[in-house]
């Protein structure tokens, strides 16, 4: 075989690898968007916040889609939960533990671990899992993680459904502070640019890092090992 001949077949066979990778990424994003969930889920919710209608079931798993997406756009990286209310589902999915496998399979190529919802702390691991969660389910709403005017519903659930133990998260520093004077029993309110500022733990790890074709980044604070929460 010639040098132009080899060429030519690397750079083809190059080509084909980043096709398969395409499809596979594409395909993967389909399934989390498509599968059906267990039968029972929504009633194991409902028991826990019987306040919630069928509507309000479906909205939180939507919102546990988003999450999905979030850990397989990131490439399998450590992505935090910021809710609650979603949290429960996800914990509830993962006792149907043979479906959940097999999810996990088909969506990302190997099982995704649980750790229970966090807000941003004094934890540098745990804020390059909500900074990264936030960039990912910003980007799929078309919202611009940098500059948003409106949450993504992950992080605005919590309130939407009233969640007596959720977490509150105003995208607009200034009505943060107003809600947080009134003390009004509802709870710690979090501003959604914190997770663009180095004022939280003196770093922006884990936020606005590009998407490759298979899925994968570039960004740090991978956790490795098996616990780690949205993680391999």
């Amino acid at each position: 075989m010639t040098i132009f001949a080899l060429l030519v077949a690397t750079v083809l066979g190059i080509a084909l690898v980043s096709i398969w990778l395409k499809l596979r990424f594409a395909a993967r994003a389909e399934f989390i968007r498509t599968h059906t969930l267990p039968l029972g889920l929504f009633d194991k919710l409902r028991n826990k916040y019987p306040s919630l209608t069928l509507k309000d079931c479906q909205l939180v798993a939507h919102a546990l889609r988003h999450y999905f997406l979030a850990h397989l756009k990131s490439g399998h990286k450590f992505v935090a939960m910021p809710s609650q209310v979603v949290d429960e589902l996800w914990h509830e999915f993962i006792l149907h533990t043979k479906h959940y496998a097999f999810f996990c399979n088909k969506a990302f190529g190997k099982f995704m671990h649980h750790t229970p919802a966090v807000v941003l702390s004094s934890s540098a691991q745990t804020n390059v899992g909500l900074r990264r969660c936030w960039w990912y389910v910003c980007l799929e709403e078309n919202i611009n993680p940098r500059e948003a005017t409106r949450l993504p519903l992950l992080f605005a659930l919590d309130v939407k459904l009233s969640i007596p133990d959720g977490f509150r998260y105003s995208v607009d520093c200034k009505v943060m502070k107003e809600e947080r004077s009134k003390n009004d029993g509802g709870g710690v309110v979090y501003c959604g640019s914190d997770f663009s500022s180095t004022s939280v733990d003196g770093s922006i790890d884990g936020f606005g890092n590009a998407i490759s074709a298979d899925g994968s980044s570039g960004d740090g604070g991978d956790c490795g090992g098996g616990g780690c929460g949205g993680g391999d």
